[in-house]
Formats: structure tokens, sequence, C-alpha cells
């Protein structure tokens, strides 16, 4: 695996388990952008932002360093998924109206990634990245989230996840900030739903390479009691970094 490629191992499960985006966001995204013929999606995983983007530019170029995860990919008809990094995109100089990543910067070599995502964005084109860290379920499973995300597994998170669970607010950004609406991804799930998405996580997996104890028993013996056999609704609030290439950092640099 690539450096920061921490998920082809649980590539089939990302692609079935992880969440899928709020329509709201990607068409607000879509709305700042000065026109919508191409977006490029970095660090794309099974592709949960690609098909949403298609549903509003003509073309989206989705890359990840995952071989794996572009397998499971979900297709779609303006959507060309390829290998590459944050520092290769396949794409021309200012071709681009709209470079998103959607729960990936906190991971990336952001100095480069921002190299290539000034080269391949139009003026005026805008650069979008969003994550969620924060869960919400009910005030009483909350904290057993809380203590298998901080305590069980917290030792396993990679470098990076602070950025993540800091809610982007210390990511380094090479625009200057636009203000934005708040967005929030819910998903109605039963127990063996969301314990699915916690066997997505990459300090579930690194724990399981480390330790002979895999952990999610763990969280399934805390949670179960608890969530009960009914559905419940799951609420992460998404934080988003967005600004808009407006030729000033550039002529600065002249």
């Amino acid at each position: 695996m690539a450096p920061r490629d921490h998920f082809s191992s649980v590539a089939p499960r990302y692609a079935k388990c992880r969440p899928s985006y709020p329509a709201a966001l990607v068409a607000y995204l879509a709305g700042l952008a000065p026109a919508r013929t191409l977006a490029w999606d970095c660090g794309t995983g099974s592709g949960q932002a690609a098909v949403l983007l298609a549903e509003h530019f003509s073309r989206v170029m989705a890359t990840d360093p995952s071989d794996q995860q572009l397998r499971h990919a979900a297709a779609h008809s303006h959507v060309e998924y390829c290998p590459g990094t944050e520092r290769e995109s396949h794409l021309p100089n200012r071709s681009c109206d709209l470079v998103t990543a959607a729960q990936a910067a906190h991971w990336f070599d952001l100095p480069v990634f921002y190299s290539e995502a000034r080269r391949v964005l139009k003026l005026q084109g805008v650069l979008a990245l969003w994550g969620y860290a924060r869960i919400h379920v009910t005030p009483e499973i909350d904290p057993v989230i809380a203590w298998f995300e901080n305590e069980r597994v917290g030792r396993y998170w990679p470098r990076g996840r602070e950025l993540a669970t800091g809610e982007y607010k210390e990511l380094p950004f090479v625009f200057p900030r636009l203000q934005t609406p708040a967005f929030v991804m819910e998903h109605v799930w039963t127990c063996e739903q969301f314990l699915g998405y916690l066997d997505t996580w990459s300090a579930v997996d690194r724990c399981r390479q480390a330790e002979p104890r895999d952990p999610l028993p763990d969280a399934a013996a805390a949670l179960m009691p608890l969530w009960g056999p009914d559905p419940r609704v799951v609420r992460w609030p998404i934080h988003l970094v967005v600004g808009r290439n407006d030729g000033r950092e550039e002529a600065a640099r002249r």
C-alpha cells in the first residue's frame, strides 16, 4: 500500500458501509463553480462523492492511490476512475471548475496537493475540502462511541486524523476561506449497520493487526443493549472548507 493508503485492506467494506454525503452539499458546491464541465475528486475512495458530483458535472475525474478502493467504486457514466495520489490529477492546466476532497484531505501531503489543485483549477474555480468526525445518535449511545473511538482503538489512529477531529479548523488552506452553510450527514441505521461502518475505520484495522483480540466485538457488546433492534438516526456534522481561485495568490507569487 502507498504510505497514506489506509483503506485497501477494508475496500469491500468501505464501499458497502461508508455513509454517503448530503446531496444539498454537492449541489451547493456545484452552484459555486464557474461552470459544470469538469470536477476532480481527489482521494475518492469508492466514489461516494464522485457519483454525487456526476449529477452536476459533465465529467468527473476521480483519483485514489488504492487500486482496491477503485475496484469497488460505484459506477457512473460521467465518472472516470483513475489511480493517482494528491500530486497527480492527470488533467490539463486550468481545466477544472471544481476540485474536491471528501474525508480525505487530512491524509494528504497538503503542499503538493495544493500545488496540483492550483495548476488544474480555472480562474474562479473552487476548491472544497470536507469531512466528518463527530457522531451523534443519542445521549446514552454517544459516550460509548466516544469510548470506542478514543480509548479502545484510540492509539491506532494514523497521523492526520487530528485534523479531522479538529474539524479542519487547523487545516492549512491555500485560498481565503469562504463562509459556508452548515451541512449534516444523516442515515437511519440498525446497530449492525453502524458496526459495519465502525469496521471500516483505519484504527480498527490497525488494532486487528497489532493485537490478538478483534476490537469490534467490544463495540458490539457495549452498543447493542443500548441501541436495541430498531434503526436509529445517526448524524455527522460536516466540516467544510471552501475557497475560490481568484488569481490573487498567483499574482502575489510573481
